[in-house]
């Protein structure tokens, strides 16, 4: 069976909370995920995941650590046509001139505390990455997930 659909980690694990998308891949290596669902760790390789976009997928969710001017932790969901100043947002651009097509793109965010130099969570972040993990896999089974935080993006 083709996947359906894939869960693309993106960020820099060596700029502290720019990890968030690599770390909740690990957690949902561990998620028993349907068999439909790719789950992949581009980390900065933003190029290899637009390359591997073009297979086609009805769904992709982009994990990411993006500042929006909240609470560290927060959670925020969003289609890719509302996404801006996203690692993931240049994917989207590039796989367009591809000629390829994502399907629905749905960006899962968290806003970072720190994004410097180091290896590691913020606590915030680091707290944020279980409900992230359940949010993706609620959304992988077709379900509407509800986000464990006061700010949400309606999809």
């Amino acid at each position: 069976m083709r996947p359906r659909v894939l869960v693309a980690g993106i960020g820099n694990i060596f700029l502290s909370d720019d990890g968030f998308g690599v770390e909740v891949i690990r957690e949902l290596d561990r998620a028993g995920l349907p068999p439909w669902v790719q789950i992949a760790d581009y980390d900065i390789a933003t190029v290899h995941l637009a390359y591997d976009l073009m297979g086609g997928y009805d769904t992709t969710i982009l994990l990411d650590a993006t500042p929006h001017g909240v609470t560290p932790g927060t959670l925020s969901l969003t289609s890719a046509a509302d996404t801006h100043d996203l690692h993931g947002d240049a994917v989207i651009r590039l796989l367009r001139l591809l000629g390829g097509d994502a399907g629905r793109v749905l960006v899962l965010t968290c806003e970072p505390a720190r994004v410097d130099g180091g290896i590691g969570l913020s606590a915030a972040v680091r707290a944020a990455v279980p409900a992230a993990a359940r949010v993706v896999t609620e959304l992988a089974w077709g379900a509407s997930p509800e986000l464990p935080v006061k700010e949400k993006t309606e999809v």
